[in-house]
């Protein structure tokens, strides 16, 4: 990789490329100077086998980042930690916080996995770093810390409590992004966009003075967003005017449809193994 470029590579998705592994969770692997940044793990089975099949090594991980603390995000947290060398870890406190999803049949349990946060409370001090605002890291990255939420027709994109009975409705107000400032304009990482990608882009926006959007890559949560929230964020994106889209994980085909009828080739759906570079 030529010195000043950006290198993304999506790990683990709910698409694979040949000889990898299918999971539903989400994990990018971003390479930037002498940065590698592992942002998300997935659910923990699909991240050392694609890790291993693509010559990833874990231990020249230098930051792990979680966008929020949902399981299909937090599973191979244990794994990678044991299997890295000293990492800094990057989150906001309330990942470990318990979490429900209601179902037709009940209420579900998505919340981070025991072990995940068992490992979680191993990392040293000095190492943890719990995100409550933006995070400068170096070499022109960044976290939004929690992306405020402006927008009238985005919400959490589901229903998520905080209590079995679902009863608390959950903010999942851990939800943060990643980005990268490049000669392109800025690249934005997300895992879930529980925030709505178009609060996450424009609060990335003010946060780098303006700067336009070279890429947005992640799972953008739109499979359960209904006609008006659909009409209106590609309305927004058209504004926005990301060079490249890389819809993955939970966007939902019906909105990959319409992102790519709206936005045309500027929209490449994400599948594990690909590569971006900047």
């Amino acid at each position: 990789m030529k010195d000043g470029s950006v290198k993304i590579t999506i790990v683990v998705d709910n698409q694979a490329g040949p000889g990898l592994m299918v999971e539903h969770g989400f994990s990018l692997l971003v390479e930037s100077g002498r940065q590698r940044i592992l942002f998300d793990t997935g659910q923990g089975e699909a991240l050392p086998a694609n890790m291993n099949a693509m010559g990833l090594d874990p231990g020249r991980l230098d930051r792990l980042v979680l966008s929020h603390g949902h399981y299909d995000h937090t599973g191979g947290l244990p794994w990678i930690l044991k299997n890295s060398g000293p990492v800094d870890l990057y989150c906001h406190p309330d990942v470990t916080r318990p979490r429900y999803s209601k179902r037709p049949n009940g209420s579900t349990p998505i919340q981070m996995p025991h072990d995940a946060t068992a490992a979680i409370g191993n990392v040293p001090a000095h190492r943890m770093h719990w995100v409550l605002e933006q995070v400068q890291l170096g070499g022109g990255i960044g976290l939004t810390g929690p992306v405020p939420r402006l927008t009238d027709y985005e919400d959490v994109g589901g229903d998520f409590f905080l209590d079995f009975e679902c009863r608390r409705p959950d903010p999942i107000s851990d939800d943060l992004a990643l980005w990268i400032t490049t000669v392109q304009g800025i690249v934005v990482c997300v895992g879930c966009c529980h925030s709505g990608l178009i609060n996450t882009l424009h609060h990335v926006r003010h946060l780098c003075g303006g700067s336009p959007i070279a890429a947005v890559i992640g799972g953008f949560h739109l499979l359960n967003a209904n006609t008006n929230r659909l009409r209106r964020t590609m309305a927004a994106l058209q504004t926005v005017a990301p060079k490249l889209v890389v819809p993955c994980h939970c966007t939902g085909r019906h909105a990959v449809s319409i992102l790519r009828r709206e936005l045309g080739q500027r929209v490449e759906p994400g599948v594990s193994g690909t590569s971006y570079q900047f």
